[in-house]
């Protein structure tokens, strides 16, 4: 019987997703001897033709050409995933939807006509429909190692859409913001990194994007009362998740209230 194909893809990304899924190396082993790794040109130049049984794709959507390429992968792949931040929100990149391009690649470049680019960075899911969704920037490896295993027997991944502070109090960190009034996104962040930067005294960064429930005003009002300005708050809100929904409609609202 015929392995399951698995196909990694990159688009408008620094490649760490997939480095993440390099890293998990004894794991990998395993994973290879189940699957038959149709493309991954991070780790290997071997390529099979589709279709594919899976397809992880990193990065966002940013070019004419990567809108064509996601078209067409799409058709090849029976069960597509956005892998990271890029994929999912368009990415720490997505802060160009709130700027003048051509302003950018006029001040960047020496020869601006030699760029091609599209007014925005958006997700995957903007484009073609996607089957599931891993956070992160980068994204957590064994979360990774679950989405493969769990695909390989067909069930659901088991991924998390509750907020980091729940990684907080398994891991038996005391909250940043009630112990030394450091601002955090933990409340309204997805889980997902192990509650890395509250273990360490800081405040978490949102790098898995916006959890399942949040109340967005709620965490504005006590950063403004640990003295935290809006314009901090917003920088806050728009990083390597800018563009997701959340986080987003936030971030607008804030601009709005300021006359920003």
């Amino acid at each position: 019987m015929a392995k399951p194909t698995l196909a990694v893809w990159k688009f408008a990304s620094c490649d760490g997703c997939q480095l993440c899924l390099l890293d998990l190396e004894d794991e990998l082993l395993d994973i290879a001897g189940a699957i038959e790794i149709a493309h991954f040109a991070e780790a290997t130049t071997a390529h099979v033709d589709g279709p594919y049984s899976v397809s992880l794709v990193e990065g966002s959507v940013t070019t004419q050409r990567e809108l064509e390429r996601i078209q067409s992968i799409r058709q090849q792949s029976e069960t597509l995933v956005a892998i990271g931040a890029c994929a999912t929100a368009g990415g720490i990149q997505a802060l160009k939807n709130l700027a003048d391009v051509d302003e950018f690649i006029e001040l960047v470049y020496a020869t601006p006509s030699y760029i091609d680019s599209l007014q925005t960075s958006t997700p995957i899911s903007a484009h073609v429909d996607v089957e599931i969704e891993v956070r992160g920037c980068p994204v957590n490896k064994y979360q990774l190692l679950e989405l493969v295993g769990a695909l390989l027997v067909g069930r659901k991944p088991d991924l998390p859409t509750y907020p980091v502070c729940i990684e907080c109090k398994a891991r038996g960190v005391s909250c940043v913001m009630v112990a030394s009034g450091t601002p955090c996104l933990g409340p309204v962040t997805q889980a997902g990194c192990g509650a890395i930067c509250p273990a360490f005294d800081r405040g978490c960064y949102g790098c898995f994007g916006p959890a399942e429930t949040v109340n967005m005003d709620s965490l504005a009002t006590r950063w403004r009362e640990l003295g935290v300005d809006d314009e901090r708050l917003l920088r806050s809100l728009r990083t390597f998740n800018a563009g997701a929904p959340g986080f987003a409609e936030a971030a607008s609202s804030i601009e709005t209230s300021t006359g920003g």
